[in-house]
């Protein structure tokens, strides 16, 4: 996958630069989950995502939407109503975010197994 030299590195270091500064971050995978799910309202994705703050999903949000990966809705009320939906571009990251699952679950049973026989974990 990865090339030798020096140009296709580069462009390989600067691809991954572009997606990073969309998904970096420790929400906004998990948000683009909860929205791919079907939440749609700011409090039920509150809910669904433990320990994110208000302040932080709002920020995450408004970032996913510049991004073009959702849509914000407000409903006039009263009252007042707001929704926010992935947008199909979204969709494009679910393949990513499938080998992230499935490598992060590997990734914790590698190190269940090796804290739990007290061993340190190798860089192998």
């Amino acid at each position: 996958m990865f090339k030798h030299n020096a140009a296709e590195c580069t462009h390989t270091i600067l691809g991954l630069r572009s997606a990073l500064d969309v998904i970096s971050g420790k929400w906004k995978l998990q948000i683009l989950v909860a929205l791919l799910s079907g939440v749609r309202h700011f409090r039920g994705l509150e809910r669904s995502i433990p320990g994110i703050s208000t302040k932080v999903l709002a920020k995450e949000l408004k970032e996913l939407e510049a991004h073009q990966l959702l849509s914000r809705t407000v409903y006039p009320g009263p009252p007042v109503v707001v929704e926010y939906e992935a947008l199909p571009y979204a969709s494009t990251l679910e393949p990513v975010i499938s080998i992230l699952k499935d490598w992060g679950a590997a990734h914790q049973l590698r190190l269940d197994a090796t804290t739990s026989h007290g061993q340190q974990i190798s860089s192998e």
